[in-house]
């Protein structure tokens, strides 16, 4: 059965493109879901796109979620709800392309061109260029699993937000890390490197055997979590197996550990920074993670630690 209901501007303050059409009638269904109610916005007014509003009840501030039919949300015939403009958005798939090529393109010109970042040239020692193809490697990785594994549970996210995130990234990772690892210090030449351990190759080997497995093993367990949501869904199931039977989120764990060898290795501050800076990040989304877990599966759900095995 079809019904009208009037959507309105929060406080009135409608998007600019939206000011004339708004408070706006829309003929619904009780069978419809806000995505849909969001799709007939968009039809009578085009550059308002479905990820860019935030729907609710008049005089509610709790957003209704997309896939909740409107006859459960207690929308009917007469009904007023308010929509809210998030602003331009940009997909999450690209926000972390863009992370992650920051570090990707900024340390191969470190790396090539010494001499236009430290005004001489560097002879690279075997520990500069391990470094160097770890990190290559692992923001290369980074990207084709976003492009190829990562399934995403929201779509979109506020354009401002990829440059705060990028931050991250392009700074630590990227500037900071490629102009310490690179810089004549740690040339072959230079005493922290030249007769030391960092000079030693089967210390270089064994560094480099233990990041490629605590990074084949974070590949591992984002395959395991592809698995467990089809495709064009948000379901999931309970993840266990390889790593998860200690932890919610052994993808965080794994990574950590492969940058705690680059920064073992090294010795670089700037390496240092990026981990704990990184880790701290990344145990604050898997308490979320773990959190959401147990609310979702309730008994169901095994006990475990959320990131670090034992502790937290």
């Amino acid at each position: 059965m079809a019904f009208n209901i009037t959507v309105s501007a929060v406080a009135n303050r409608a998007p600019p493109f939206a000011r004339k059409s708004l408070p706006l009638a829309v003929e619904v269904s009780s069978l419809d879901t806000v995505l849909d109610l969001k799709k007939k916005i968009q039809a009578k007014i085009p550059q308002f796109y479905t990820s860019r509003q935030r729907l609710s009840l008049k005089s509610e501030k709790k957003a209704l979620a997309d896939d909740t039919k409107l006859e459960d949300a207690g929308i009917n015939s007469g009904s007023e709800l308010e929509v809210k403009d998030l602003g331009p958005q940009v997909g999450w798939r690209t926000v972390f392309v863009v992370e992650y090529a920051g570090p990707f393109l900024f340390h191969p010109l470190f790396y090539y061109l010494p001499r236009l970042f430290y005004r001489k040239d560097v002879v690279h020692s075997d520990l500069q260029a391990l470094a160097f193809a770890m990190v290559e490697i692992h923001f290369a990785k980074r990207i084709l699993e976003t492009l190829f594994v990562h399934r995403f549970s929201h779509g979109t996210m506020p354009l401002f937000n990829i440059f705060k995130n990028s931050a991250h990234y392009h700074i630590l990772s990227g500037l900071f890390l490629a102009f310490d690892l690179y810089r004549p210090a740690f040339s072959a030449s230079s005493r922290y490197v030249k007769g030391t351990i960092r000079s030693n190759p089967q210390f270089l080997l064994i560094c480099a055997a233990l990041w490629t497995f605590f990074e084949l093993s974070n590949l591992t367990t984002h395959l395991h979590l592809r698995s467990l949501r089809p495709a064009g869904t948000k379901k999931r199931a309970v993840p266990t197996g390889y790593g998860f039977g200690l932890v919610s989120c052994p993808n965080y764990l794994f990574e950590t550990l492969a940058w705690v060898v680059v920064c073992v290795m090294t010795g670089s501050w700037a390496s240092y920074l990026f981990a704990v800076v990184g880790a701290g990040q990344m145990l604050i989304w898997a308490l979320k993670k773990h959190a959401a877990y147990k609310k979702e599966f309730g008994k169901a759900y095994p006990r475990r630690k959320a990131m670090i095995p034992f502790l937290i």
